[in-house]
């Protein structure tokens, strides 16, 4: 599984971050980076919820 950012649509609200920070991190402008690609299988569910979660629908599989 892959994790994309549309940059145009993210905030910087950090809920992705909250949910799984081994997998997200804000960058210097609080933009949300995926940490990790592919998205380790262990981590498929909680990247998931985070997509999910995203208030601005600025993550998507990729």
């Amino acid at each position: 599984m892959r994790v994309e950012v549309d940059l145009d649509r993210c905030e910087g609200n950090a809920i992705c971050e909250k949910l799984a920070p081994q997998l997200f991190q804000l960058d210097e402008d609080d933009y949300s980076v995926v940490q990790l690609d592919p998205v380790p299988a262990g981590l498929e569910e909680v990247a998931a919820k985070a997509i999910e979660e995203c208030p601005r629908a600025a993550l998507r599989r990729g």
